[in-house]
């Protein structure tokens, strides 16, 4: 008695059908971990620009605190944190009006705030402190 005609198949379908389950599964490991570098370099980027504005912000104290010890100083000056850095400029606008423009730097990412000051004495006086794209 002969073996019927579908027998002969049944290996070849079987194969197929693995190497198919294969296939998905790799794409979708392959997808996982591409997504998976996607977001740990979103959250590096992430952290870098966090780093910055708080560098930005502090080289402005700084900025504040040498007009406070100083009325009369312009000038400008860079502030170094290991790999990190931060400058800041302080304009005088004429009388008691002053502008601080400081940048935070970390690897390279930067951001910039803009500081009017509008009074020094008896205190210093801000009328607008924002972050910039540029000065």
């Amino acid at each position: 008695m002969e073996a019927p005609q579908y027998a002969n198949h049944t290996g070849y379908i079987a194969l197929m059908t693995v190497l198919a389950a294969g296939l998905v599964a790799a794409s979708i490991t392959v997808s996982l971990l591409l997504l998976g570098v996607s977001q740990t370099k979103t959250a590096i980027i992430s952290d870098q620009s966090e780093r910055a504005k708080s560098l930005a912000n502090a080289c402005a104290e700084e900025a504040l605190q040498q007009i406070r010890d100083q009325t009369s100083y312009t000038g400008a000056d860079t502030l170094t944190f290991g790999a990190d850095s931060c400058t800041y400029t302080i304009a005088d606008l004429g009388g008691e009006n002053r502008q601080i423009s400081a940048a935070g730097n970390v690897s390279t990412t930067v951001r910039k705030v803009s500081i009017t000051i509008s009074a020094i004495s008896p205190l210093i006086t801000i009328s607008s402190w924002q972050e910039v794209a540029d000065f």
